[in-house]
């Protein structure tokens, strides 16, 4: 188990199993994450911001190379429905990917 914080959630610590994604890790946790093409990385929608333990996600996976290439998925971020994590890692909620029902901090 990795976990991740998410800064912007109140803190909110998620238990991520080896082998699993990030959106999946938030979705059996019951966390509500945006994510508009199905999980298939065909989109940008559920990506995060990290803002440590970038070295604790694995390598870019194919759809992330391919975005950031074109510009649309800057250094720091990664898409949650791509990325695993082999360690603890703190992210945030970009803002263009807000949830409206949800609560976030500053």
């Amino acid at each position: 188990m990795a976990e991740l914080t998410v800064q912007n959630l109140g803190g909110l610590v998620v238990n991520v199993a080896q082998g699993q994604t990030v959106l999946a890790g938030l979705q059996v946790a019951g966390v509500d994450w945006m994510h508009a093409c199905g999980a298939k990385g065909r989109c940008t929608t559920c990506r995060m911001i990290v803002l440590t333990g970038a070295e604790n996600i694995l390598p870019d996976t194919a759809p992330e190379t391919r975005f950031r290439n074109n510009g649309r998925l800057r250094p720091n971020e990664r898409l949650t429905c791509q990325a695993k994590l082999t360690g603890p890692v703190t992210c945030r909620v970009p803002q263009q990917t807000k949830l409206p029902h949800m609560t976030y901090s500053g």
